[in-house]
C-alpha cells in the first residue's frame, strides 16, 4: 500500500490548525470562564465567610449586651430593693419617733395637769385650813379674852426696842389725828383707862387714843397711827404661819422645776440607747 505523504501531510497539517483553533478560540475561553467562575465563587465564600464573621461578631455583641443589660437591670432592682428598704425603715423610724414625741407630750401634759391639780389642792387646801382656823378663833373668843389680850398689848408696848419706839413715838407726836385702838370687842372703860394711861407712860407724853371695834380682828388688838402699827393678834400668828406656807409651797414647786428639766433632758437619751 502506497503512503500518500501528501495527504498525511496535509491531514497533519490540517490537525495542528484544528488544534490551535481549538486552543485559541475555545480552550482559553473555556479556561478563562473557569478561572473566573472560580475568583468569583472563591470571593463569594470569602465574603460569605465575612459575612458570618460579622454576624458572629454582631452575635457575640449582641449576648454581651443582653448580658450587660441583665447585670445592670439587676443592679438596679438590687438597688432600688435597697432604697425602698432604707426609706421603709427611714418612715417605720421617723413614726417612732413621732409617736414618742406624742407619747412623751401626752405624758408631759398629764404631769403638769397632776401638778397644777396638786397646786390648786395645796393652795386650796392651805386657805380652807386657815378659814377654818379663822372662823374656829373667832367662835372661841370671848371678851374676857379680849381684856387678856388687852393686857398682853400693853406689855408688847413696853417692851419694844429702842428703835421701833422712836419711830412710834414719832408717829404719835406728828400724827394728825389721835391714835387709832382696834379691837374685835368693846373694851370696857377700865381696859381702855389702863391702855391709855400706858400709853401716856411708855411714850412720856399724853396721847389721844381713839378706840374702834373691829370685828374682822381674831382675839387681837392694834394701834394704828402715821402710817404706823403695832399689833397683837391671832391673826397675824395665821397670817404668818399662812404666809410660810406659801413660801414653802413655792421653793417646793422650784425644786420639781429641776428635777422636771433633767428628766426630760435624760429621757430622749434613754430613749436613744
Amino acid at each position: 500500500m502506497l503512503i500518500d505523504w501528501f495527504t498525511v501531510g496535509a491531514q497533519v497539517v490540517n490537525f495542528l490548525i484544528l488544534v490551535w483553533l481549538l486552543r485559541r478560540f475555545l480552550y482559553k475561553p473555556i479556561l478563562h470562564a473557569i478561572d473566573e467562575r472560580e475568583k468569583r465563587i472563591a470571593k463569594e465564600l470569602a465574603d460569605a465567610d465575612a459575612k458570618q464573621m460579622e454576624a458572629r461578631k454582631e452575635r457575640d455583641e449582641f449576648q454581651h449586651k443582653n448580658e450587660e443589660f441583665a447585670r445592670q437591670r439587676a443592679a438596679l432592682l438590687s438597688q432600688a430593693t435597697d432604697e425602698a428598704k432604707a426609706e421603709r425603715q427611714r418612715l417605720l423610724e421617723e413614726a417612732r419617733q413621732a409617736a414618742d414625741a406624742m407619747s412623751a407630750k401626752r405624758q408631759e401634759t398629764l404631769r403638769n395637769e397632776a401638778h397644777y391639780l396638786n397646786q390648786a389642792i395645796g393652795r386650796r387646801t392651805q386657805q380652807e385650813v386657815f378659814a377654818i382656823a379663822r372662823k374656829a378663833l373667832s367662835d372661841l373668843a370671848t371678851t374676857s379674852l379680849e381684856e387678856r389680850l388687852g393686857a398682853v398689848f400693853i406689855r408688847r408696848l413696853q417692851e419694844m426696842d429702842g428703835e421701833a419706839k422712836a419711830g412710834l413715838a414719832k408717829a404719835l407726836k406728828t400724827a394728825p389725828n389721835p391714835a387709832l385702838v382696834r379691837s374685835a370687842f368693846d373694851l370696857p372703860a377700865e381696859q381702855r383707862t389702863v391702855i391709855q394711861q400706858s400709853l401716856n407712860e411708855t411714850f412720856s407724853t399724853a396721847i389721844p387714843v381713839r378706840f374702834e371695834t373691829a370685828p374682822d380682828l381674831i382675839s387681837g388688838i392694834e394701834l394704828i397711827t402715821n402710817g404706823h402699827k403695832v399689833a397683837w393678834s391671832i391673826a397675824d400668828y395665821l397670817l404668818s404661819l399662812e404666809k410660810g406656807v406659801g413660801e414653802l409651797l413655792k421653793m417646793k414647786d422650784k425644786s420639781e422645776a429641776p428635777v422636771k428639766s433633767q428628766t426630760e433632758e435624760l429621757q430622749p437619751e434613754s430613749e436613744s440607747h
